[in-house]
């Protein structure tokens, strides 16, 4: 309790000097650290959204089908539906999609790749981060529809 005391009663601007100093380099870790839960929770979310994209055109899900037909247009609109609701916005143009393709060697399955250019808010601060790493997902699941 006696250094709280003493701190408080230290005039001599010494202790504002060091967290000044220490301030700014623990900030931008501070920040640094929620950029890459950002950017890792974004991959999560895009390898949740191809693998949802791939089961809908997989079982031939409402969302993906029109008239209980396959539909390509729609598959791409429930993509991108999906993405919003995370808050992921995408084009048609990050979205590959094949409902009759080869996974690991088997035939037959859906398969839709995601792709997202990440922006950081810190763009200045974290250089690493400032031209928006690409982010992509791919998921595959076999056709039950007939």
């Amino acid at each position: 309790m006696s250094r709280h005391r003493s701190f408080l009663r230290d005039r001599s601007g010494a202790n504002a000097v060091e967290f000044a100093l220490l301030s700014v380099p623990v900030l931008l870790m501070l920040m640094g650290t929620f950029e890459f839960g950002r950017m890792y929770w974004a991959q999560h979310v895009l390898n949740e959204i191809a693998a949802a994209g791939a089961r809908c055109m997989g079982v031939l899900q409402s969302g993906c089908t029109v008239n209980g037909a396959y539909s390509a247009a729609s598959s791409i609109s429930y993509i991108i539906n999906r993405a919003a609701t995370d808050g992921i916005i995408l084009s048609g143009a990050n979205i590959t999609i094949n409902n009759n393709t080869t996974c690991s060697g088997l035939s037959g399955f859906s398969s839709v790749q995601v792709s997202y250019t990440f922006a950081t808010v810190m763009p200045a601060f974290i250089t690493s981060l400032a031209n928006g790493p690409n982010l992509t997902a791919q998921a595959c699941f076999p056709n039950q529809g007939a």
